[in-house]
């Protein structure tokens, strides 16, 4: 077994902010047991070849989805919508294998990973055949993401979804979504035997219900009380107008409200979108300590709305990022987008704050790492003792980074460089991307180009 080893940086953005020669001591696990700064190097110590900062936890991932990337981008109407964009991915649900499921993933992971995250949460309900029958291993679609996470090297906390209905008081589900359904028995007995097979692994596991609109009360009541995860509980909620109009038909409460109202909301729970909201709405889920699951390139991308971030977070809201349909696959990307929303729609800048004063890149980086972290379930987070060791190592080749005051270098990143910024990647103590190049990425590749040809 490998002794602890070091990790020098000229330059770290530690929980209290960027130091300078940081040394970081790494266990055998991949945790991180010491951190010092205004170090000296020493010959035996690696040094990363550039400043350092966290990688963050990507908080919600529809990992198949990336194989549908830029082909529902064809106008069939003028009223198209997220309805719409589903139906194009109800035919791709129909045509993926588990080898293809595999395939998809590790190559979206590997670009997540180049695109500063290191732990994906995988929002999973992709569970049967076509035909809605299970394969002979019920569980053999998670356990093909667990490959995928283990093949490319990321973080992963899985989320089993339970979906039953296609709608709002329990609507019989459509042809399109038999890959997705279970029964509460069947779905109680899969996350057992998916908590005995993550023993002795990092991974983490929870649960996720897919929606309001997908489970009954009673369904999502009787699931909370039996489960033994420990781990995060995800939910969709008031991702479209339509969602909130129908919950108000339903039940005469708005989804984030009867959520509030009807379900023990906490801190393990990450409310997925929360778009729609009102004041008392997003003043509410901010005060409940769970997290809103933001994914600002791919609520764009499916025309749902802005989240209303500067109220939320004026609140103190917790918030991360995750990538969803994975129309984009990067750190940048999704915060930039995140604060850019918020510029249009009031019509000015700098709108994610700390105060005067205040880096928007920073403030945007420390929320996105802790929120993303509580939504994965890591009790620690970041450059910190007994964290895990996920960092990204920027390009010193790139000039934004390079003639950086340490106070600017997250806003270089964010809003000039993007993915391109991104050099080298660490997930537990084991570099994953070196030189801006997964380490597996041939046999990723040719993977994935099998599994698009297959769907043509």
């Amino acid at each position: 077994m490998a002794s602890t080893r070091t990790l020098f940086c000229k330059r770290a953005f530690l929980a209290d902010g960027w130091a300078n020669n940081v040394t970081l001591s790494i266990d055998h696990d991949g945790t991180i047991t010491d951190i010092q700064a205004e170090t000296t190097q020493t010959n035996a110590e690696e040094q990363a070849k550039g400043p350092v900062a966290p990688a963050i936890a990507n908080l919600h991932s529809h990992a198949f989805q990336r194989a549908m990337a830029g082909l529902a981008e064809v106008s069939s109407s003028s009223e198209d919508s997220f309805w719409t964009w589903r139906d194009a991915m109800y035919r791709l649900v129909g045509q993926l294998s588990p080898e293809d499921m595999q395939a998809v993933a590790a190559k979206l992971y590997s670009e997540l990973l180049k695109g500063g995250f290191g732990h994906i949460v995988e929002f999973h309900y992709l569970h049967h055949q076509a035909d809605g029958t299970a394969y002979d291993d019920p569980a053999e679609m998670s356990l093909r993401i667990f490959n995928a996470a283990k093949q490319s090297g990321i973080g992963l906390t899985h989320l089993p979804v339970f979906y039953a209905h296609a709608g709002f008081g329990g609507t019989a589900p459509g042809d399109g979504q038999r890959p997705f359904i279970h029964s509460v028995d069947r779905f109680l007995t899969l996350l057992e035997r998916l908590e005995k097979e993550r023993a002795g692994t990092a991974i983490n596991l929870g649960l996720a219900i897919h929606s309001l609109r997908a489970a009954t009360p009673d369904e999502m009541h009787t699931i909370l009380s039996a489960e033994q995860t420990g781990g995060p509980i995800h939910i969709h909620v008031a991702e479209q107008q339509k969602e909130v109009d129908d919950c108000l038909a339903w039940s005469g409460r708005r989804p984030v409200q009867w959520l509030l109202d009807e379900m023990p909301v906490d801190e393990r729970w990450c409310a997925i979108h929360a778009t729609h909201m009102t004041a008392e709405e997003t003043s509410r889920l901010a005060g409940s300590g769970a997290v809103a699951g933001l994914c600002p390139e791919t609520e764009a991308n499916l025309g749902d709305g802005i989240f209303p971030a500067t109220d939320f977070l004026g609140a103190n809201g917790r918030f991360g990022i995750g990538t969803d349909s994975h129309v984009a696959t990067s750190v940048s990307e999704e915060l930039r987008l995140l604060e850019y929303g918020q510029r249009l729609r009031d019509q000015r800048r700098n709108r994610i704050t700390a105060g005067s004063g205040t880096s928007v890149g920073e403030t945007l980086f420390k929320g996105a790492l802790a929120g993303g972290a509580q939504a994965a379930g890591q009790p620690k987070h970041g450059l910190s003792i007994g964290a895990s060791a996920d960092l990204v190592v920027l390009s010193e080749v790139e000039a934004f980074i390079a003639t950086a005051p340490s106070t600017k270098i997250l806003d270089r990143w964010l809003f000039a460089l993007g993915s391109k910024a991104v050099r080298d990647v660490m997930v537990a103590g084991q570099w994953v991307v070196q030189d801006g190049r997964h380490i597996r990425q041939e046999e990723i590749d040719r993977a994935f180009h099998a599994a698009l040809k297959r769907q043509h």
